[in-house]
């Protein structure tokens, strides 16, 4: 299957999905090992592909658990540097129910990876305390406070790491 995930020499474009489970208070993360930067699980839509099933595919490609999405919880607009390019992104989030509690732990952390290019990146997934989320290194920020105050509807945000005119050559 070929990712929505278009690479231009001059920019990139992709369609991500990613998936917010909350189970007793706190948030599964994932981050490479050794580092402070956070994100949700996730990963590219394919071509062909509804975006719950992308999110449903990723959450067993990268920590073997079955989830069930709930609830669409926000649409981000992302804009952040792909490392020379410029990079647009739509971002659907998504809160997403553990369907086995014993796929995985539910406390603590865990080792897996996950596979970009063909390329093996090592995670490591962290359970958060949700109190904690705020003050943690997470992408994107401006998804904390949906997930701390869940909108009745599904959220909308616009997250820029760089500006319009990163794309003006383009």
């Amino acid at each position: 299957m070929r990712d929505v995930l278009f690479r231009e020499d001059q920019f990139v474009f992709s369609s991500r999905v990613s998936g917010v489970l909350v189970y007793d208070g706190q948030v599964l993360v994932q981050c490479p090992p050794g580092t402070t930067e956070h994100a949700f699980i996730g990963g590219h839509v394919a071509l062909g592909e509804t975006q719950a099933e992308a999110l449903v595919r990723e959450f067993m490609e990268e920590i073997h658990a079955p989830v069930t999405p709930t609830k669409l919880l926000a649409v981000g607009e992302v804009f952040f540097p792909w490392g020379k390019r410029p990079c647009h992104q739509i971002g659907l989030y998504y809160k997403v129910e553990l369907d086995d509690l014993t796929a995985i732990p539910l406390t603590g952390s865990f080792l897996g990876y996950d596979e970009l290019g063909g390329e093996r990146i090592d995670l490591e997934y962290k359970w958060i305390p949700l109190a904690e989320l705020p003050g943690l290194e997470i992408y994107p920020p401006d998804l904390v406070p949906y997930i701390l105050n869940e909108p009745e509807g599904a959220a909308h945000f616009v997250y820029r790491e760089i500006g319009k005119d990163a794309f003006k050559e383009v």
